[in-house]
């Protein structure tokens, strides 16, 4: 809920009314160097304008029920951000907000930096304000002017025939409009000299340039001017992306050259002189590390969101091929298996998972992990399977850790979790949830993980196997904790049961009981929910191994009554920033009901193909409002 609130609130913020049509600059793989390692973009602003006016989430935070806890958020972010901004830059920020028209693009380039402070990455803004390039061109008079005279240091530099504006600035200058905090500094030492940065500027035609480097502006000016030096769409790299990723005109998208920025690192780290660091602190680490997970057989990754009357769809791409996929990016390579829905799964789950992820060969792979990040941890490991296989065959001598659970594991995970039962805060907090996971020996799995749990906590005064319709349900008690006045208290057990083939694991015993009797035919199940298919389909279907559903109407209803419950500000307290606690007062939210019709349901799902690993995630436009 808090992160949906930060990003309903960014995008209020960033969009205005106002919708104008004029010709577009060149894109913004056409501007930027050829050495971008991450972009964001807006290709038209104005498009953009025109989805968030029937957008769901932003008509939900505009709504007049909103406007209390909306209210106090804004006069929060005024006070604490946009009016020392405002006044730290001697403008008004209102008078730049409805100027963007065309593309808004935000770039980073290696521009020579090789991890260091002293050569950092290059920046760029670009800013199109199509028809409104004369309101832009004289608000930045006006600026520069206002600069001027207040003092500060401004010069003129010419960028291949095209005038900037360079302003000098120092970290005491960011330091007025961030958070405050207490300086740092090594005891015995004088504090740190305040560093400076330039910032270029300048408008050329309808476009706003900024940016911290000559190197990196230069080839953005040079297209614009007629020159050939090489920009983003000759990397092939990102030419084979735009191609595949980017076509059909993404309302915004973004793209990361994970080659080239984890490259600049490992050079950085090799480059150390510190080679008698000991383990990942040596010359050695950075690059180390990232072989390691498996990150350096990733070339890049986009992002790209489209927004269209139906909904709205975000499509992630890994570019990973087959042969380089090692570690983490071979664990998310998962098989063309079915992952719909499960017949067992009820109507009225909130959200459900299911991955087809070999036990096994997950098992496999997270041990090469460890043993790539030290043959210790893994000798570690081994020593206590080992230890709890001496423990347990002094019962059954033919116990085997390794084989009684991680042997058997199969190919399916499911969850699936329901709405809470009952309105106190305890209920809202921990709503009943069911894990189940295949396996070939449930009998043989139950008794790994009692031995498992019996390292970890004693066990003699766990509740005895009870029977439920023919199944036995075991209870996993935790290690006894004390609260802040000594007392004793023990957490909810787990609870342990097997049928169909999987292990059942959850903490509410009502799930797990209408999961066990699940086999009478008499469970509606999730996939005829209406709409489920239609939201499935538009995301290619739940066969890729992976796919995911929630309920989103269900899932806020709870969200907004929890945190309008008394542990909602002990929630704040945990899961918000400090600097932005007193922004949220979730005891302003209105009743759920008000804004129910701007919530429906989002489907997510993965597949993986030869060249890389795609995520997509559709959410349809709720019914109510259309």
């Amino acid at each position: 809920m808090i992160p949906n609130i930060l990003r309903i609130a960014f995008l209020a913020v960033l969009l205005t009314t106002t919708r104008v049509v004029c010709a577009a600059m060149p894109p913004a793989e056409n501007l930027l160097p050829a050495d971008t390692f991450v972009f964001f973009t807006i290709p038209d602003f104005d498009a953009l304008r025109a989805a968030g006016k029937v957008s769901p989430q932003l008509m939900f935070w505009n709504d007049p029920a909103m406007k209390p806890f909306r209210d106090k958020f804004m006069g929060k972010l005024t006070q604490q951000y946009l009016a020392p901004l405002e006044q730290n830059l001697g403008m008004h920020l209102s008078d730049f907000t409805g100027l963007p028209h065309g593309q808004l693009t935000l770039g980073a380039t290696l521009n020579g930096s090789n991890g260091h402070d002293d050569v950092p990455p290059g920046f760029i803004l670009l800013m199109d304000a199509k028809d409104q390039s004369e309101a832009l061109q004289t608000n930045l008079a006006a600026l520069t002017k206002k600069w001027s005279e207040a003092g500060r240091d401004l010069r003129k530099q010419e960028i291949r025939g095209v005038v900037f504006t360079v302003m000098t600035l120092s970290t005491n200058d960011l330091a007025n409009i961030l958070p405050k905090h207490a300086p740092v500094s090594e005891i015995g030492t004088d504090p740190k000299p305040a560093k400076t940065a330039d910032i270029y500027f300048t408008q050329f035609k309808s476009l706003f340039i900024a940016g911290n480097s000559v190197g990196a502006l230069e080839p953005v000016v040079a297209h614009l001017t007629g020159g050939s030096l090489p920009t983003l769409m000759d990397d092939p790299t990102f030419a084979a992306d735009k191609l595949g990723q980017f076509r059909d005109s993404p309302t915004y998208y973004a793209w990361f050259n994970a080659g080239k920025f984890l490259g600049m690192l490992s050079q950085n780290s090799g480059n150390s002189d510190d080679s008698s660091a000991p383990g990942f602190a040596s010359a050695s680490g950075v690059a180390r590390i990232l072989t390691v997970v498996g990150l350096n057989g990733l070339k890049s990754t986009g992002i790209a969101l489209r927004e269209s009357r139906d909904g709205s769809i975000m499509t992630v791409h890994l570019d990973a091929p087959a042969g380089s996929r090692t570690g983490l990016l071979n664990l998310l390579s998962l098989p063309a298996k079915d992952a719909n829905p499960p017949a067992f799964v009820p109507a009225d789950a909130v959200k459900f998972s299911r991955i087809r992820l070999d036990g096994k060969q997950a098992w496999a792979e997270i041990q090469k992990i460890i043993a790539a990040f030290s043959p210790n941890g893994l000798g570690y490991l081994n020593s206590v399977i080992d230890l709890a296989n001496t423990s347990a065959q002094q019962k059954d001598p033919g116990f085997d850790l390794r084989n009684n659970l991680f042997g058997n594991l199969g190919d399916d995970v499911v969850s699936y979790q329901k709405s809470p039962v009952g309105d106190s805060p305890e209920a809202f907090a921990h709503p009943p949830e069911l894990t189940l996971v295949e396996v070939a020996n449930p009998d043989q799995v139950i008794q790994a993980i009692n031995v498992i749990a019996s390292m970890v906590a004693p066990q003699q005064n766990a509740p005895a196997p009870r029977d439920f319709l023919g199944h036995k349900v075991y209870s996993i008690v935790s290690r006894a904790q004390h609260d802040a006045n000594g007392n004793v208290v023990t957490g909810t057990p787990l609870l342990v049961s097997s049928s169909g083939g999987y292990v059942a694991f959850s903490s509410d015993a009502g799930i797990l009981e209408e999961y066990l009797r699940s086999a009478d035919g008499k469970t509606r199940p999730l996939s005829s929910l209406p709409g489920l298919s239609d939201a499935e389909a538009r995301i290619g279907g739940a066969n890729g191994g992976f796919f995911g559903y929630q309920n989103q109407r269900d899932s806020m209803r709870s969200t907004f009554k929890l945190l309008k419950s008394t542990i909602g500000p002990s929630l704040e307290t945990r899961m918000v920033p400090p600097a932005f606690r007193d922004w949220m007062d979730f005891s302003l939210l209105p009743d759920f009901d008000q804004v129910a019709k701007y919530f429906y349901i989002s489907v997510y799902n993965e597949t993986t193909s030869g060249d890389g690993i795609n995520f997509k995630v559709f959410t349809p436009r709720p019914p109510q409002l259309n």
